[in-house]
């Protein structure tokens, strides 16, 4: 398989060969306009890693390989393995350092998705200003955070592991599985105005979703109607119930801000009760 092929047969976008012994970043199938795909090019071999996916790097090599070359790789691959690891530990203290000098606060982000009254962990970036942190566990444990400035342009720290990441709103309730945190906001705004308890997981990408959803097998997917089909095809294989919007496009914030909160509300009920609004 070519490195491009094999590239987006993990859900990582490239249309050429990445710049020789480089880590470059690229879109992935599911956040075209996110950059959360890495390759690695090292002439004779490459490293892959979707971060919304992998919790390794996967090495792609010629199929056509003596079986030398094969036990080179092999030893490349546990190496950069390793430095894979090294990275995690380090992302997560940089979360953890970050967390601890963020201020509880408005921000511009939350104001733009109809929240100017919600408060989040902002911290003061070197380059980007104030930005918006999410706080990423996973099993309880702080891997990352996820970065959103004031345009909404939004990024992981480097080297962070994503897959099985979690920022969770835990009212003791039904588990309800969402992309993005202004999705999730508008989710428990829907579900407090109809007095329903949830327990709310931010996945961060479509494919992490459905990571979380066969974790705990239970509960009710809110998707993304983009235009690639990725949303709904994910929510389809969780083999959970799902709402999504009727308009490509939109995600359950951007149906909030449009038809309202209470017709967000009426909608989720239909989802629990199983029938359509």
């Amino acid at each position: 398989m070519e490195l491009v092929e094999f590239c987006r047969a993990h859900g990582v976008l490239i249309d050429a060969h990445p710049p020789i012994g480089v880590w470059k970043r690229y879109p992935t199938e599911d956040h075209p306009r996110s950059r959360n795909g890495a390759v690695k090019y090292m002439g004779t071999h490459a490293f892959v890693q979707n971060h919304a996916l992998d919790q390794a790097v996967s090495v792609w090599k010629p199929e056509s390989v003596a079986d030398i070359d094969r036990r080179k790789f092999e030893y490349l691959a546990k190496r950069e393995a390793e430095n894979t690891l090294k990275l995690q530990a380090d992302a997560a203290k940089r979360a953890a350092g970050i967390l601890n000098e963020c201020q509880f606060a408005h921000h511009p982000y939350l104001k733009s998705k109809g929240f100017a009254d919600e408060s989040g962990y902002v911290y003061l970036h070197p380059s980007d200003g104030q930005v918006l942190v999410i706080p990423m566990r996973a099993d309880g444990h702080l891997i990352g955070a996820q970065l959103i400035d004031k345009r909404g342009s939004k990024k992981f720290l480097y080297g962070q592991k994503s897959a099985g990441s979690e920022f969770v709103f835990d009212n003791k309730g039904e588990h309800f599985f969402c992309e993005g945190y202004a999705t999730a906001l508008s989710v428990r705004l829907a579900l407090k105005s109809a007095r329903i308890r949830y327990t709310i997981h931010v996945c961060f990408s479509a494919h992490n979703l459905l990571k979380l959803a066969q974790k705990y097998k239970r509960g009710f997917v809110i998707s993304d109607n983009d235009e690639s089909g990725t949303g709904e095809s994910v929510a389809q294989r969780t083999g959970l119930p799902y709402w999504i919007s009727e308009i490509t496009g939109e995600d359950g914030n951007d149906y909030h801000q449009r038809a309202g909160i209470f017709r967000f509300s009426q909608a989720l009920l239909g989802l629990i009760q199983g029938r359509k609004v």
